[in-house]
């Protein structure tokens, strides 16, 4: 599948970890993904299972859903930090949701259209190379 005329170049063959507890949202986000021209690498749907994904495939960026069950998906933004892999928050709850350590990172309020999530994501990718303290 080609990528939508309107998506950004750098999302083109992106390879993209999923976090989302919600399967017909998580299949909802692959299906944008792919007309992005991103290819999805894996799919988690809590906690375990996602930090279990950053360790064996290779992303390029993550998209979490914040809450996934009862836990937040905070450990998995550790882990996908100490690797350097970019990531965008998503949920339906509103920023107050974020803890302080990550405020800095780009969210997705639910729900978003395709063209929001290309421009999250392509925000997210260029401003990789912010250092440490700024988190």
């Amino acid at each position: 599948m080609t990528p939508s005329t309107d998506a950004p170049m750098e999302l083109d063959g992106l390879r993209v970890l999923i976090v989302e507890d919600e399967s017909l949202l998580s299949l909802l986000l692959e299906d944008m993904l792919a007309e992005l021209g991103c290819q999805v690498v894996g799919s988690a749907s809590s906690v375990p299972e996602a930090i279990e994904a950053v360790g064996k495939v290779d992303a390029g960026a993550a998209i979490l859903d914040i809450k996934l069950g009862d836990q937040k998906s905070f450990p998995v933004a550790e882990a996908l930090a100490a690797r350097g892999i970019p990531f965008v928050f998503a949920t339906g709850y509103g920023d107050g949701q974020v803890d302080d350590r990550w405020r800095d990172h780009y969210v997705l309020q639910k729900p978003f259209a395709q063209d929001q999530l290309a421009e999250v994501l392509a925000r997210a990718l260029s401003s990789r190379g912010r250092s440490a303290r700024d988190r």
